[in-house]
């Protein structure tokens, strides 16, 4: 039997509606939570990524505000932008988009961030508490948060099981893993130097894929039954597709479908659960504003 699908546009719908629902309740107390982004640069990809933000913020009744610099911007001009952010009362978290221009110190950056407005989860304070025993960050990554919602989703135990994460990147790889242990899975960190990548991959129960390669995991590296979230979107030439190309995850869908239990499709799986991760972390943001 072929794995059944964990559509991450339903569960993203689903909790969009809790926040919306949440939201209209807190703006007749307080005002609509605010969300501040920073954007520094003209890539493409970068401009999108913090439009479908916007749009995600204004479906479920959030306010959004965007500052813009230019790709020349310098350290100094990046770090007030976001310190302007600190400072208004009315933006309760801040997302900086990655990548920075090569000139901007990213630390240092992501370190001007209030922990308060940390939504999306990268401050390196934050992430040095997800890895340590006893501590817990304010804010968990927007991604990896929506990686474990759905491996929650299939009502699997994650407590004992055996959990492979593909790739050590420190947006989602790394973050992941760190979650993944601190609910009792035992993890496996993988990356391109990995001997026998696909002997480890077999003993999971649990796969985590964010190596960017497209169709990289096959088939028959999945153990039978087990758990495949693909966080990869890679696009491949498409002559039958009317933009030319299409997007695949780092898992090859069909055959990894024939032999798992459960699995995310690209797009529609983990893509939706980070924007929809980033709401629920400024909704959260808003209401300890509130309680502070």
């Amino acid at each position: 039997m072929p794995a059944k699908i964990i559509d991450g546009r339903s569960v993203a719908q689903r909790i969009q509606g809790e926040i919306k629902r949440a939201v209209e309740a807190l703006r007749a107390k307080s005002g609509a939570p605010g969300l501040g982004v920073v954007l520094v640069g003209d890539d493409p990809a970068s401009a999108m990524y913090v439009r479908m933000k916007r749009r995600a913020c204004e479906r479920s009744g959030l306010r959004s505000e965007a500052r813009i610099l230019p790709s020349a911007s310098t350290q100094a001009e990046v770090e007030d932008a976001v310190s302007a952010f600190n400072a208004d009362p009315s933006i309760h978290g801040i997302l900086v988009q990655l990548p920075l221009p090569d000139h901007v110190d990213e630390e240092a950056a992501l370190n001007e961030i209030s922990l308060a407005k940390d939504v999306d989860g990268i401050h390196p304070m934050n992430l040095g508490r997800l890895g340590m025993r006893g501590r817990e960050p304010t804010f968990t990554p927007a991604t990896p948060t929506g990686v474990m919602q759905l491996i929650a989703e299939t009502g699997e135990a994650i407590e004992g099981a055996r959990a492979v994460v593909i790739g050590r990147s420190n947006i989602v790889g790394l973050p992941v893993a760190l979650m993944l242990a601190k609910a009792n899975a035992t993890v496996t960190i993988c990356h391109s130097r990995t001997r026998d990548l696909p002997g480890t991959v077999r003993g999971a129960d649990i796969v985590v894929a964010a190596i960017g390669r497209a169709e990289y995991v096959k088939g028959d590296w999945i153990k039978p039954g087990a758990i495949v979230i693909d966080v990869g979107s890679n696009s491949l030439p498409d002559p039958d597709s009317e933009k030319g190309y299409r997007y695949v995850g780092d898992v090859e869908f069909e055959s990894a479908r024939a032999i798992a239990g459960y699995i995310t499709k690209v797009p529609g799986g983990v893509g939706p659960m980070t924007i929809t991760m980033l709401l629920s972390n400024t909704l959260r943001a808003a209401r300890r504003s509130l309680e502070a």
